[in-house]
C-alpha cells in the first residue's frame, strides 16, 4: 500500500496548497490512502466542522490531532461522525479515539496519534501508550502501523524510534513546524523528526510575525495570526508499507512558485 501523510495544515494558506495539489499528487503517485494532521487548520487553532469537510472532500482519508484538538468545541461532536483522531494518551474518558483500522489495497492499516511531554498537556505516558497499543494491534492482526507523534523535542521523537524500530512500519513527527532532514527507513520503520508545516513559508512557524517578534523583544504575548498574502509551501511524504514494513519513502515540497524539490528516504542497513 502507499500512503501519503501531511504535517501541521496551517489556517487558509495550508487549505488552499491542499485543494491547489493534493488531487494531482493521489494520481501522479498512485497514493492508496491519506492521512493529514488537522490541529491548525482553521485559522491556526483547532479545527471547525467547515474546515473538516472541506478537508475530507480534498482528498484527505483521516486526520490527526495534537494539542490543538481542542481548541474548537465542535470538534467533540466530530470525533463521532469523521474520520478525524485525537491523541490515544489522552486520559481514559476523553472523547475520541487516537487510534483508527482501514483496509488499504488488500491490507490493514493502523494510524495512531500519540502525544510527546515537553511543553505539552498533561497526558498519559506516550511510550507506554505505544507499546501496548502496537501489541493489541499485532494481536488483532494489524501489521502496518502508521504514528503521527505530535512533539515538541526532538528527542523525545528519536526515542520513540529507538523504541518502536522494526515493530511499526512510520512514525513521522509533526508540532514544531519546521521541517528536518532525517528522512530514513530502519529495520523496516520510515522515520522523520518533523515533517514541517503546510501553510505559510515567510514569517513564524506558519503565522504572522509582528506578535512572535514582540514576545521575543519584550517578553509581552499576544494572539498569533496568519498572514492574509503570504507565500506558500506543501510538504508530504509518500511512503510504501507491506507486511509491516516500509519498503521505501520520499517527500515532495510543493513551493507556489512552482518549484517541486524531492528527497529519498535513506535506507539504514
Amino acid at each position: 500500500m502507499r500512503v501519503m501523510f501531511i504535517g501541521d495544515i496551517v489556517g487558509k494558506p495550508g487549505r488552499e496548497m491542499i485543494k491547489m495539489h493534493l488531487k494531482n499528487i493521489k494520481k501522479e503517485y498512485e497514493v492508496d490512502f491519506v492521512i493529514a494532521n488537522y490541529e491548525n487548520a482553521s485559522h491556526g487553532f483547532g479545527l471547525t466542522s467547515q474546515n473538516a469537510n472541506e478537508l475530507l472532500a480534498c482528498g484527505i482519508d483521516c486526520m490527526s490531532g495534537g494539542n490543538h484538538s481542542w481548541d474548537k468545541k465542535e470538534v467533540v461532536a466530530l470525533f463521532a461522525t469523521h474520520e478525524i483522531l485525537r491523541p490515544h494518551n489522552y486520559p481514559e474518558g476523553v472523547e475520541g479515539t487516537g487510534c483508527k483500522v482501514y483496509e488499504v489495497a488488500g491490507e490493514k492499516l493502523a494510524v495512531l496519534n500519540l502525544m510527546g511531554h515537553y511543553s505539552m498537556p498533561y497526558t498519559d505516558n506516550a511510550f507506554r501508550c505505544a507499546l501496548s497499543t502496537v501489541e493489541t494491534l499485532n494481536a488483532e492482526g494489524v501489521k502496518n502501523i502508521f504514528i503521527d507523534f505530535h512533539a515538541e523535542a526532538t528527542s523525545e521523537k528519536r526515542a520513540m524510534m529507538m523504541l518502536l524500530q522494526g515493530k511499526v512500519s512510520g512514525i513521522i513527527g509533526t508540532h514544531t513546524h519546521v521541517s528536518t532532514d532525517d528522512f530514513q527507513i530502519a529495520k523496516g520503520t520510515a522515520y522523520l523528526t518533523d515533517i514541517g508545516l503546510t501553510g505559510c513559508r515567510d514569517n513564524v512557524i506558519g503565522m504572522d510575525e509582528k506578535v512572535p517578534l514582540k514576545q521575543f523583544l519584550t517578553g509581552v504575548k499576544g494572539h498569533f495570526d496568519i498572514s492574509k498574502s503570504c507565500k506558500k509551501i506543501l510538504q508530504v511524504a509518500i511512503m510504501d508499507f507491506s507486511d509491516g514494513k516500509c519498503l521505501s519513502a520520499l517527500k515532495l515540497k510543493y513551493f507556489d512558485d512552482k518549484r517541486v524539490i524531492r528527497t529519498d528516504a535513506w535506507v539504514e542497513e
